[in-house]
């Protein structure tokens, strides 16, 4: 049985292959694990938390809300870019119809602080191991411009073992919950693959047998790196990889996502900012990120 959903240029982080299927990606997560999808709705996520939030339709308004609040809205479930059409607006803004929000999304509490993604191998319900990443202040339509993979964050390590024990009971295999200021806004039965590369050569072996066998011998802490993507559209020159290596960063080319030009692997941010000034200068079509503290 195959892992589902690898992208052809990162087949080769995915071995052995497992007995049982393992999805990798959110649409072969979901449908594989029919009884913990419900994870992917993220307005019963917030509710979950305690957080103020109603499907688009309920005026803010009528529940108290006061029309200055700071509010965002975006997709109860979006399997293919969780937070694909995300906005921020205010509760006056969106009772009086200026802010306008497609069917299927909901509204919810502007959250601020840090935006951290955590993988965790979890056996029956129980958290085993973390892998702690940490977003970038400076964002792109509400994306991290990079994430600094490997930080410790033994504050949330309670709070994502108390979590995963109530929301997924039983469940066996990776998950990765994401959160801003110590609040959840999303979990995705799977990892953020992304990240592997990091994680060392006994992580999938060490997944592929949690999975398989309900065994764990444990594993090595994440070493610290650097994901720095690098937003907009057009082309890498053709001698990308030669400019990366002066900086012994690896360039990935994106073609999944529609305004990443590519992916690059550093171990220092010093290394990844100096390949992405140099290829900024090169392209010459990128737009200007603009800061903020939420979601993707």
């Amino acid at each position: 049985m195959p892992f589902h959903g690898v992208l052809p240029h990162r087949q080769h982080l995915f071995q052995p292959e497992p007995l049982h299927d393992i999805g990798v990606n959110d649409t072969h997560a979901w449908r594989l694990n029919p009884e913990h999808r419900h994870v992917y709705d993220k307005l019963q996520l917030a509710l979950a938390q305690g957080l103020q939030a109603a499907p688009c339709d309920v005026d803010p308004l009528s529940l108290g809300i006061d029309a200055a609040t700071p509010l965002f809205v975006k997709p109860i479930t979006n399997l293919l870019g969780m937070s694909l059409d995300a906005q921020a607006t205010t509760a006056g803004d969106l009772a009086s119809g200026r802010t306008q929000c497609a069917p299927g999304c909901f509204w919810g509490e502007y959250l601020v602080g840090d935006h951290t993604s955590t993988d965790c191998l979890i056996l029956a319900g129980k958290v085993l191991w973390f892998a702690h990443t940490q977003g970038a202040a400076e964002k792109d339509k509400q994306r991290p411009i990079y994430w600094h993979i490997g930080v410790r964050l033994p504050a949330l390590e309670p709070l994502l073992r108390d979590l995963i024990q109530a929301q997924l009971p039983g469940y066996t295999g990776l998950c990765n919950v994401e959160m801003i200021g110590g609040k959840v806004i999303e979990m995705h039965l799977r990892g953020f693959n992304g990240f592997f590369d990091f994680y060392g050569a006994h992580f999938v072996p060490a997944w592929v047998e949690l999975v398989d066998k309900r065994v764990w011998h444990g594993l090595e802490s994440v070493r610290e790196g650097y994901v720095y993507s690098l937003f907009g559209e057009g082309e890498l020159p053709a001698d990308y990889t030669d400019i990366a290596a002066v900086h012994g960063v690896k360039v990935v080319p994106d073609t999944a996502t529609r305004d990443r030009i590519a992916i690059l692997y550093a171990d220092t941010l010093d290394a990844a900012q100096q390949v992405a000034m140099r290829l900024r200068g090169i392209i010459r079509c990128f737009p200007n990120p603009s800061v903020t503290n939420h979601d993707t």
